[in-house]
């Protein structure tokens, strides 16, 4: 029998007229099924704690506002501490406070670990939040996202559409069901930067490890960029139709009249632009 061969990464290989048992492609297939499921239900268990802190972090200001009368202000200087204590949370700006307060008042804290909204990612979340007013609307929607998996935008698609008049009962079985792996609500749980982000796990950590670096050289970087540019800002924060966007460094080309936005990313570019030119500083 032909020994087996050795990969570049000195695994062993099995040759390729290896006999394998009659049922490995079916304990294979389980075995995939299997971590696709681990890896959903991991997602899933975090998701569900970032939106209970959310809530938490809600209560805290109704609480305030109700008893002490916090007002704007004070959630600005407490989202500014909580991104300075915590600066790889993008999900502590200033509006999502707001919404965790929003939140804090729509659902008691039982219902983000006993209904569809705890399932849901933050964004989802702040969909209904947005789009419905009453709290048995936001639970059918809530339910409805999780039993078929939809995204984002298929949820406000079918709020617009007031899908629940049309069809009129709610699902009921996303209690004991998770999203298909291959769904796209799972595939925007397992890639939620929030909750990457919470769990210090991201996958922006080289990217951030590369823009410290640079920050660390920024007046080389700056003559590498070329005449005219300034320094504006890092991580910095836009509120753009109430979605939050963090660019990751920000130039001013007063040569040009330009903002210059920087993305950074590790590994081979794709198609996707890294550097591009803003709008004009006019506009």
């Amino acid at each position: 029998m032909t020994a087996p061969r050795r990969s570049r990464d000195h695994g062993l290989v099995s040759p390729t007229d290896l006999a394998l048992p009659a049922d490995y492609q079916q304990v294979l297939d389980d075995l995939k099924q299997a971590v696709r499921t681990a890896r959903v239900r991991a997602h899933q268990a975090a998701n569900t704690e970032l939106i209970a802190l959310y809530r938490r972090i809600g209560e805290a200001i109704l609480d305030r506002q109700q008893a002490e009368g916090w007002g704007t202000k004070v959630i600005d200087r407490l989202a500014g501490d909580l991104r300075a204590e915590f600066p790889n949370m993008r999900g502590l700006s200033r509006s999502n406070l707001f919404y965790m307060r929003q939140l804090a008042d729509s659902w008691p804290e039982a219902a983000i670990v006993q209904q569809a909204v705890g399932r849901l990612p933050w964004g989802h979340i702040t969909v209904l939040l947005d789009k419905l007013d009453d709290r048995p609307s936001r639970d059918w929607y809530a339910a409805a996202a999780v039993e078929h998996g939809w995204s984002r935008n298929v949820l406000t698609h079918q709020i617009s559409s007031q899908l629940h008049r049309r069809i009129g009962t709610a699902p009921s079985n996303f209690a004991v069901r998770l999203p298909a792996h291959d769904s796209d609500l799972a595939q925007q749980l397992v890639r939620d930067p929030y909750v990457f982000e919470f769990l210090g796990l991201t996958e922006r950590v080289s990217e951030r490890e590369l823009e410290t670096a640079l920050m660390n050289r920024l007046q080389a970087f700056l003559l590498e960029l070329g005449h005219g540019f300034a320094f504006v800002g890092r991580q910095y924060h836009l509120e753009v139709g109430g979605n939050d966007f963090h660019i990751d460094l920000l130039f001013f080309n007063w040569a040009q009249s330009r903002f210059v936005v920087v993305e950074l990313k590790i590994g081979r570019s794709s198609r996707t632009t890294l550097a591009s030119s803003a709008s004009d500083a006019s506009g």
